[in-house]
């Protein structure tokens, strides 16, 4: 996933313990191998080949669900979480230093918007050509829930998934403690904004640090809105605990983009959070004692 990953299980046996492990190796690679867009033979390329010339394609369930959940995230958050602005990928090159140009923007605008496909179940129907679907915000979140989801299911009932920063606890270590995790500090290298402990649920983080354009003193960060192509200019970080690291995953990105709503999102949501402005305000309701889920 093109991320560091790690998985941490407590078992009876070593043998018990390899074959978990093994199945959830297995179980991100097939994800990957289905929804990578760095691939030419994954499902979702061949979703996007459809998508190039406005057609319709008849979805697998699995897809149909992470599809129904995109649908979801985007009527929360008003069009903001919309899983069809991957092709700002095209004007946008955080390894090149340099800021996008406004015309290419404008003109990927034309063909970015839920609101420009028909999804009914099983099918996925692109109505302006030229357009493209991508998972990576919902994905590897999803992954993270099927990872400890499978353990369980073999017997785990101690350990901690961690794809990326993105975090599911299975239960608490085999003596009873809890999972120590630090939230990363998005403006200091290397330095933790705070550590919570978990029994269980899931932690995942959204911001600008990760993949961002430094030029004149302004940064440019990875997650743009895709109402103008550009990047969100309020939170520099959000972190958001649950039951599920697909619902803390996106809430904390539909935080990242309603900019000055999202701390009031926030709250409304109910769930857990903490968040940091790009003046190094913080806010949130985040224990720095046991978080349970």
């Amino acid at each position: 996933m093109g991320t560091p990953c790690a998985v941490q299980l407590y078992a009876k046996t070593h043998v018990k313990a390899k074959r978990a492990a093994e199945n959830v190796v297995a179980d991100v690679a097939r994800l990957e191998t289905i929804y990578s867009r760095y691939r030419d033979d994954s499902f979702l390329s061949e979703i996007n080949r459809v998508a190039a010339v406005g057609g319709s394609i008849t979805v697998d369930a699995e897809t149909a669900g992470l599809l129904d959940y995109a649908a979801t995230c985007y009527q929360q958050s008003d069009g903001l979480f919309d899983i069809t602005s991957g092709l700002l990928r095209q004007a946008w090159n955080f390894k090149s230093g340099k800021v996008a140009d406004e015309t290419v923007v404008n003109s990927l605008l034309e063909r970015i918007g839920w609101d420009k496909l028909h999804w009914q179940s099983p099918v996925l129907e692109f109505l302006v050509a030229g357009m493209e679907i991508d998972f990576g915000g919902v994905v590897k979140e999803y992954a993270v829930d099927r990872a400890a989801a499978l353990c369980m299911e073999m017997g785990i009932q101690n350990g901690i998934v961690n794809l990326g920063g993105d975090i599911k606890v299975i239960g608490p270590h085999a003596d009873g403690n809890p999972w120590r995790v630090g939230i990363r500090h998005p403006r200091d290298t290397g330095a933790v904004l705070q550590t919570i402990e978990l029994h269980a649920g899931a932690l995942a983080s959204s911001g600008d640090y990760e993949r961002c354009i430094m030029l004149n003193g302004v940064r440019y960060g990875h997650v743009l809105n895709p109402r103008t192509g550009w990047p969100v200019r309020r939170m520099a970080s959000v972190s958001v605990v649950g039951d599920f690291c697909v619902v803390a995953g996106s809430a904390a990105t539909i935080a990242m983009l309603k900019e000055d709503k999202g701390p009031e999102w926030l709250v409304e949501l109910g769930l857990p959070h903490l968040w940091v402005d790009v003046n190094g305000e913080e806010g949130g309701g985040l224990a720095t004692s046991t978080a349970d889920c």
